[in-house]
């Protein structure tokens, strides 16, 4: 048995302890496990007729490629952001058939975001073994409460908010932090909690300024060292902000400047008060990943490898309710995931809803 494995999407921590289980689980087994770099865009630069070729795209993974790795960030076969069917060549997905099976590829492991899922969920239903990993700091991966990378980022986001802190008060202002989080806003919920932000705004609810301001404002007038904290989702939107003078900027002058600026601007429009914006962005992703996603990314390796063995492929590992479980690839594209909000939000108080905790998933699952 030859398996691959591939790392597509953002880079997460958590990726290389993922690939150190994988190798080694599959090694236990007998079997040779060769690694592809840079996704499937890296796989489309392999001709499988040239061996140079073959040796710039792929790595043999074995115990001394893998040693060490799992306390480093990122993703040894490196990454890339393609779904070899929207190509400036049209749809690949046979050449990708093709080039995995002359590489002698029986099983694929691969570890992406909705982006790469999507395609691996594709090739399943063509009849190639595959095996998913979830992957992104955002958690909205469908089909799973949790993904690599998303524990790493939270801790990213609190130190650095908590560490914010000491300039905000020193110049009296109001800290908007920004975070990734596209679609969903669990990133910015869950950080803005643990590092007890004043206020998080988040991808589900627009914020209205009507509402959020104020309370921004009280918040500092309360705080005996006169600033405040604001948490953002880089995917929030603000309701209403061709309506006020200060944003009234055109859509497209507007697309070009993100939601943490334009918040800063309407704060500062509206009372004088000077703000800080922050964006964490790729920081969140960087460097070693923290122990749940380590031992989550060795778990799910492992159990990838364990559903190979057992011919059940076409699924992708997962958490559901705090257990590992599998679910068939093609559940990603069943739907989207983002933050429930009427059991974890409170829209009028822009701020994690904690009134009834009993039944509720803890945050981090």
């Amino acid at each position: 048995m030859r398996i691959g494995v591939l790392t597509g999407g953002g880079d997460v921590p958590g990726l290389n302890p993922c690939i150190r289980s994988i190798t080694l689980s599959a090694l236990q087994r007998g079997w040779e496990v060769i690694g592809l770099k840079r996704g499937w865009q890296g796989i489309l630069e392999i001709d499988p007729d040239d061996p140079l070729s073959i040796a710039q795209c792929t790595i043999r993974l074995d115990h001394d490629s893998v040693r060490g790795i799992d306390v480093l960030g990122g993703t040894i076969l490196h990454s890339s952001r393609c779904d070899p069917r929207k190509t400036d060549r049209g749809d690949q997905t046979d050449r990708v058939l093709t080039i995995l099976d002359r590489l002698g590829i029986d099983a694929l492991v691969t570890m992406g975001g909705d982006g790469t899922l999507r395609f691996s969920a594709h090739i399943a239903e063509l009849g190639f073994q595959i095996i998913s990993v979830p992957k992104t700091m955002d958690n909205d991966v469908y089909g799973t409460d949790y993904c690599l990378g998303f524990s790493t980022a939270i801790t990213r986001s609190v130190t650095m908010t908590n560490a914010l802190r000491t300039t905000c008060a020193s110049h009296e202002r109001i800290g908007v932090i920004e975070l990734f989080g596209r679609r969903s806003g669990e990133t910015a919920l869950l950080s803005g909690f643990l590092s007890q932000a004043d206020r998080t705004v988040i991808a589900e609810v627009p914020a209205d300024l009507e509402v959020l301001l104020p309370l921004l404002f009280e918040d500092k007038r309360k705080n005996p060292q006169n600033y405040a904290i604001c948490m953002v989702s880089e995917g929030a939107t603000i309701a209403g902000e061709l309506a006020t003078d200060e944003m009234s900027t055109s859509a497209s002058q507007r697309s070009n400047v993100n939601v943490g600026t334009r918040l800063a601007r309407a704060i500062e429009a509206h009372s004088g008060v000077g703000t800080i914006v922050q964006e964490i962005a790729y920081l969140m992703r960087a460097g070693e990943p923290d122990a749940v996603d380590r031992m989550v990314g060795f778990a799910f390796g492992a159990f990838a490898a364990q559903l190979i063995e057992e011919g059940r492929t076409g699924r992708m590992v997962c958490l559901h309710d705090g257990k590992y479980d599998s679910v068939p690839a093609a559940t990603i594209l069943e739907g989207t995931r983002g933050v429930s909000v009427p059991g974890m939000y409170d829209p009028g108080q822009y701020r994690a809803n904690l009134v009834k905790v009993e039944g509720m998933p803890m945050f981090v699952y």
